[in-house]
């Protein structure tokens, strides 16, 4: 299962990813928004980041206009480990070096034909090798210290 949301910047580019993975027998929950309403990207992400830290959902995808915003809003989530996407090494990277739980995509840096492969590849890609693994069990130890 897939949490996504996106704030007003991103909300064709999250329907065309909605789409995608439905289409491809993906559970998807859409968290919104629509329309053209100025809608705040902490929001939006933090539906996404909540989702995934209670166990919701599998994965999110937060979309904001660089995809930045969301990448810090989603990390202050306590188990979340969120990356702005921006190419498909940075996709896989993100997945199996880091196991980041939710991505983010900037809808004015991306087409979407670009963000669907993003997102394919990164929902593809496990986190197996040993020293990866580790090294996140840091990253949860540090976040647990604060």
């Amino acid at each position: 299962r897939v949490a996504i949301a996106s704030d007003h910047t991103g909300v064709a580019l999250r329907k065309a990813i909605v789409q995608h993975l439905r289409g491809k027998g993906i559970a998807v929950d859409d968290l919104g928004v629509d329309g053209a309403a100025s809608a705040d990207y902490p929001d939006t992400a933090g539906r996404v980041a909540r989702s995934v830290a209670r166990g919701e959902s599998d994965a999110g995808i937060a979309i904001d206009g660089a995809g930045i915003g969301s990448a810090i809003a989603a990390n202050k989530v306590r188990g979340v480990r969120a990356a702005m996407i921006v190419d498909e090494t940075i996709a896989r990277y993100a997945r199996e070096h880091n196991g980041t739980n939710v991505m983010t995509l900037g809808s004015s840096l991306v087409q979407p034909e670009e963000a669907l492969r993003f997102v394919d590849i990164w929902l593809g890609t496990p986190m197996t090798e040993a020293r990866y693994i580790r090294r996140l069990m840091k990253v949860r130890r540090l976040e647990e210290s604060f």
